[in-house]
């Protein structure tokens, strides 16, 4: 059986990975791991705390991969590299993005990936391994994206879930059902990663007579990367791979985040969106910084749900702001 290797960042090509023999799988904690005790709690993000309760949880993971993306994340790594015995890999990916060199920062960085990859079992892999695992992932996320108005919101975010943690064979396919209709208040959801309890919000829309219909947070729809440009794979399957998620992934780490903004308004007005949810962690600055950004360059009000991670004690307070907003809007 294939090492698994561990990861949450969307900048990680889960196709990279696969390519050197090795199983991606992507970690959504289920909770902020309350027992665990390696980062302590305050200060520390909840998602992060989760994350590293995931990663050191036995041994069922061979190697894990973390990313200069995040502080929080970049200070997990140091915590894995000290306490634990996982190897563990510290990817650069550049938070300025419109250059040529920053590009080629992201594609020195998938080689070095790949030299620790071939260090903990992988194997050097051909082009041709590479474009194929490629093209079979871009046609798993384009079926997922083409079936978006047929699946509930919260079965939406399950399969992106499972595709990024299982890969293409955990995607059910078949979406064959009828498009929902829209009947409910059209809303968004903006922010960080969500962890698998937090998925209930999904529910408590609808419940509340509201639908996501952009789930634009890091885990879902946001954190998937741009389609494959079939003539760039046949010359350079790398630099198509560097492509498609260093430039084709947006998120509010980018300097300038312009690319964000660009992209969440084109995405709203798409989808009619009448509100946003803008979900954020706490102890999470970056997204926290966003908050009075979004607000001044959206003209769509916004509701800002705070996290500490535990949401069923956070539930009823969050049910409540949901009813309000989406009573607010109709």
């Amino acid at each position: 059986m294939s090492k698994t290797v561990l990861y949450t960042c969307p900048y990680v090509p889960a196709e990279w990975i696969a390519a050197h023999g090795l199983r991606p799988c992507r970690v959504i904690p289920d909770s902020a791991g309350t027992v665990f005790s390696l980062a302590g709690r305050e200060g520390v993000c909840p998602y992060v705390r989760g994350f590293l309760a995931e990663v050191t949880d036995g041994d069922r993971a061979g190697a894990v991969v973390m990313t200069t993306v995040c502080d929080q994340m970049r200070r997990a790594f140091d915590i894995v590299a000290r306490r634990c015995e996982l190897p563990a890999f510290l990817m650069n990916v550049p938070n300025t993005w419109q250059t040529p060199a920053a590009q080629q920062l992201y594609v020195d960085e998938l080689r070095r990936l790949g030299r620790f990859l071939i260090r903990h079992g992988g194997k050097s892999p051909s082009n041709d391994a590479l474009a194929a695992i490629m093209l079979e992932y871009d046609a798993t996320r384009t079926a997922l994206l083409e079936a978006r108005e047929r699946l509930s919101a919260l079965r939406y975010a399950e399969e992106i879930a499972a595709f990024g943690h299982d890969g293409p064979d955990a995607v059910t396919g078949g979406y064959r059902g009828s498009l929902e209709p829209i009947t409910r208040v059209p809303l968004a959801i903006v922010g960080g990663p969500l962890m698998k309890k937090e998925f209930r919000i999904f529910e408590i829309v609808a419940e509340s007579g509201g639908r996501i219909v952009l789930d634009a947070t890091e885990s879902g729809e946001r954190g998937m990367c741009a389609p494959l440009d079939t003539e760039a794979l046949r010359e350079e399957p790398l630099s198509e791979l560097a492509r498609i998620y260093f430039g084709g992934i947006v998120d509010a780490s980018r300097r300038p985040d312009s690319q964000l903004y660009e992209w969440f308004e084109e995405k709203l007005t798409e989808r009619a969106v009448q509100g946003i949810i803008f979900h954020r962690h706490v102890w999470c600055d970056l997204w926290h910084a966003e908050l009075g950004r979004l607000k001044d360059l959206i003209d769509v009000p916004v509701l800002d749900i705070d996290t500490a991670g535990d949401f069923g004690s956070e539930e009823n307070r969050t049910a409540g702001r949901i009813g309000a907003f989406l009573e607010m809007l109709q």
